[in-house]
């Protein structure tokens, strides 16, 4: 007799439940007895009530007040957190775009900024169906294709690209790090004709003050390339550097993460202990295979792997960190993003790069910040960022403080994206499914 395998039946009652959506259809809701952390301020508001009404906060109380609205479904919050939906600011589409979407929503993630339309992709088509509900996905930004010196070579190429950036309606404007001034300046003049954002790679091989022309600069790693060897060790330059760079208005990516994995692929014995990463499950098969091979870049360039290399990787981390602090201490506003790729997945990445950014030395609000209200602030978003009455019902239930540690956002009970609620379950559920399509 034909016996079907367990992950078979799995996957089967998985695709039923999907024929209908994972969120619960109720039009309001009642987190009861909540801890608030509000992020308008360092506070943590406990024991509190907080009414959802038709995707937004519609009262916000304390659980001891008698309810006076009907609410559709309560749910028991009492000893976890609230906080509002985590940002994703430097996302990037590598594989499945339905899948990478539920794994940034199962870890909390509610908002993502993709940085490049790769070749093949409809990144408009994608921002268009995400954004009106057409499939299960974060509020979606995202920038054109990845702009290199030689897909700008004259000003009519310059005329060209954003005269097409504004045809297509892209978000952003990314550029890469080699661009010759005259060609830099003229992308700035045009991009401002049709208030087109510029954001990407800081330009290594001009002064600083070009790059602060930008909306926001991708890497904090940039700054080791355009400060001379003698500024990078002068901490009284730096401060003047980042008070110059608050002054400007530019956002910084720090991205740690991403350099963190370099060393981590480029390292024989980090790499046997990433390759046993229980996140890789989630990454589709020949994908996995790939990332996991000796034929990956940083395993086959002694500029990586040599030993004086990878003491040099890990000082050049510690530099970014100890800059990160600097520009902190300055109040430069600062965006979480993690730049996924690789082993570093959608959704997992961003919880490291916020546990990297607190080792920087900021505190867990201060780390908060840069996933929650720095972001909303940059996209313009006013409904976003806070817990207040009148935003939006994007949310995240933990079950410990993060203002103690910022590792506890991922201890996620649940999430509420676009007013929908989603549970543990329903969260576990996402992820099964993740991981059995990515199998084949």
């Amino acid at each position: 007799m034909f016996k079907l395998s367990k992950s078979f039946i799995s996957y089967c009652i998985l695709m039923v439940i999907n024929l209908g959506p994972l969120f619960s259809q109720s039009k309001s809701f009642a987190f009861e007895d909540v801890n608030i952390i509000p992020m308008n301020r360092e506070v943590v508001l406990y024991n509190q009530r907080v009414i959802i009404t038709n995707g937004k906060i519609s009262k916000i109380e304390p659980v001891s007040v008698k309810i006076t609205k009907n609410v559709d479904s309560v749910i028991n919050a009492k000893g976890k957190y609230l906080i509002p939906g985590l940002a994703e600011m430097h996302y990037h589409l590598e594989n499945n775009i339905q899948n990478e979407f539920k794994l940034l929503i199962a870890n909390g993630v509610t908002a993502a900024r993709n940085m490049a339309e790769y070749e093949g992709q409809d990144q408009i088509k994608i921002r268009e169906e995400a954004n009106t509900n057409k499939m299960l996905a974060p509020y979606y930004v995202t920038s054109g294709p990845y702009l290199k010196a030689e897909n700008l070579q004259t000003v009519d190429d310059v005329i060209d690209v954003v005269e097409n950036h504004k045809k297509r309606g892209y978000d952003f404007l990314k550029i890469a790090d080699n661009l010759p001034k005259e060609i830099y300046l003229k992308l700035l003049e045009e991009t401002t004709k049709y208030g087109i954002p510029v954001i990407g790679h800081g330009q290594r091989k001009l002064p600083l003050g070009y790059s602060l022309k930008m909306k926001s600069i991708a890497h904090i790693e940039e700054f080791m390339n355009i400060f001379s060897s003698e500024e990078k060790e002068d901490v009284k330059y730096l401060k003047e550097a980042a008070i110059k760079m608050k002054k400007s208005g530019v956002y910084v990516s720090p991205t740690l993460g991403i350099f963190e994995m370099i060393g981590r692929y480029a390292d024989d014995d980090k790499f046997e202990i990433l390759k046993k990463n229980d996140e890789i499950k989630y990454l589709p098969k020949k994908y996995a295979a790939y990332c996991m091979s000796d034929s990956i870049h940083y395993r086959t360039n002694s500029w990586f792997t040599a030993p004086e290399s990878l003491i040099r990787l890990q000082n050049e981390l510690e530099w970014q960190q100890r800059f990160t602090k600097i520009l902190n201490n300055e109040k430069v506003p600062l965006l979480a993003g993690s730049d996924t790729y690789g082993l570093f997945l959608p959704g997992f990445s961003l919880h490291r790069e916020l546990e990297l950014i607190q080792e920087s030395g900021l505190t867990p609000f201060e780390t908060l910040k840069t996933a929650t209200v720095n972001p909303a602030k940059y996209l313009e978003r006013p409904l976003s960022g806070i817990i207040a009455e009148g935003k939006l019902a994007d949310l995240v239930l933990l079950s410990k403080n993060p203002l103690e540690d910022i590792q506890n956002t991922k201890t996620i009970e649940g999430v509420m994206l676009k007013g929908k609620w989603l549970d543990r379950k329903a969260l576990d559920l996402m992820l099964k499914e993740v991981e059995y399509t990515s199998k084949y």
